[in-house]
């Protein structure tokens, strides 16, 4: 597990390179719960670079603040790659942000199915500008603390990486 110095290290990382590019980031989060984005704002500087979250627990709210399809919910379930991606455009499309990350999965310890066990994590990132979507499918080992952290630290070096790519 990432240590807490580890975690702010990478953080730091990120808001640099956020600055870097002069790029502000949203979060779309669900099993995480806001906590991308407290990691972000826990560096000093980070309203340089951060514009906003939207913690989108239920699918309700996933379909009110970001646009996700009732359609998509029914018949994909949150954690789907399609239910990801139409929470990455949402989040871009309802902030000021460049950049956007989204995740949605099953953190446990309940909740999980064969198809779907405990720890099944979908994070999905865009770039204003871009047409790709980026997503990818994580299974995290752990308890509930466990997985969410290491959500939190995939979403941000895929951050690195799509501004590395940039």
């Amino acid at each position: 597990m990432m240590s807490r110095s580890s975690l702010e290290s990478l953080v730091a990382e990120v808001g640099d390179a956020l600055k870097q590019h002069d790029k502000l980031i949203v979060t779309a989060e669900s099993c995480t719960g806001g906590l991308i984005a407290e990691a972000l704002t826990s560096v000093a500087g980070s309203t340089a670079w951060f514009d906003r979250a939207f913690v989108t627990y239920s699918y309700e709210s996933k379909h009110e603040m970001l646009g996700v399809k009732e359609v998509t919910l029914q018949h994909k379930g949150a954690v789907s790659q399609e239910c990801v991606e139409e929470m990455v455009i949402g989040a871009l499309q309802e902030s000021h942000a460049a950049i956007s990350i989204a995740c949605s999965g099953i953190a446990g310890p309940g909740g999980g199915t064969p198809d779907k066990p405990v720890g099944t994590v979908w994070i999905s990132w865009a770039m204003q500008g871009h047409d790709e979507i980026i997503s990818k499918l994580y299974h995290f080992d752990g308890d509930r603390n466990a997985v969410r952290l290491a959500c939190t630290v995939e979403a941000l070096q895929g951050v690195l990486r799509l501004l590395s790519e940039d």
